[in-house]
């Protein structure tokens, strides 16, 4: 059934049991969007450009999984699938590889890491040998251990990591790998020696964004630059504050939904038609209403 012409009420039992049709369908309108004569917007996108709206997509279906709200789950798993459909028509452009490598790809891993499943000699087949491993009536701790033993063999027929910092994946949020990178530096000694010298260095990165700011708009690539300085000094603090950067920026996030909210609910017209002053007495009261809770 062509995709214009799909309801909601197909059948879902269907769907499942043969997504094969569907999925390829998928593929093709992916294609015809970056084709010539396409969407102008997907024709533009390229691998750089499209990472931060995967990153989104990832927390969005993070959101719904907190929320147990699983039709909104559905609709963002479609997003984030989205993303790899993009990825890999780019790729199948530049030649590098297709949706095809990526889904087998996929198959393999999944076969010679599950030997309990499938059988040591089809796990041996995919790619890796299951031998000295317990395979059969394992419990799921031996089945983690047994997916993590398969994949250092894995990574032992790779090149060895040239740096000491080589091990801390790219594939990280970039407050965790921050934390991570900072914490491979010290045991080489490379760290600030306690925490007054990085309270020091983060007023010494503020004063260099600082010194960049009157010139924003022909040195925007110097002031990203000094910002990102001054986010890996701050991620580096809550290191040694022993803090986890990420979980505490989402406390202050939902602080700040709080208190915005309480503005919205004290004020007797629309924020945006309010003074700078006003604005910030409805935020003080705000605090001063959190506090007293």
């Amino acid at each position: 059934m062509p995709f214009s012409e799909q309801t909601d009420a197909a059948p879902l039992q269907q769907a499942a049991a043969n997504p094969g049709p569907l999925f390829a369908e998928a593929v093709a309108i992916m294609h015809r969007l970056r084709a010539p004569g396409g969407c102008p917007w997907d024709r533009e996108q390229t691998f750089d450009s499209i990472r931060k709206y995967t990153l989104e997509e990832t927390y969005e279906v993070f959101d719904a999984i907190e929320r147990r709200d699983w039709p909104a789950l559905k609709d963002e798993l479609g997003d984030l699938l989205l993303q790899v459909l993009f990825y890999t028509e780019m790729a199948s452009e530049a030649g590098s590889f297709t949706i095809e490598d990526v889904i087998a790809g996929l198959s393999r891993k999944l076969i010679r890491r599950h030997p309990h499943v499938f059988g040591e000699a089809a796990a041996a087949e995919a790619g890796n040998s299951a031998t000295g491993l317990e395979t059969s009536g394992i419990d799921a701790p031996q089945v983690l251990h047994n997916w993590e033993e398969i994949k250092k063999r894995e990574q032992s027929s790779r090149p060895a990591p040239e740096g000491r910092l080589d091990s801390v994946p790219r594939s990280m949020p970039a407050l965790s790998e921050a934390s991570k990178l900072g914490s491979k530096a010290a045991k080489s000694g490379f760290d600030w020696p306690d925490v007054s010298g990085l309270v020091d260095k983060l007023r010494e990165e503020t004063a260099e964004l600082e010194a960049e700011l009157p010139h924003r708009a022909e040195r925007r690539a110097a002031i990203s630059e000094e910002l990102g300085d001054l986010l890996f000094t701050a991620v580096n603090l809550a290191r040694h504050l022993k803090i986890d950067p990420e979980l505490a920026l989402r406390d202050t996030n939902a602080k700040f939904r709080r208190r915005f909210r309480s503005m919205e609910l004290a004020s007797p017209q629309p924020l945006e038609q309010l003074s700078p002053d006003a604005l910030e007495a409805l935020w003080s009261q705000a605090k001063i209403n959190e506090r007293e809770k």
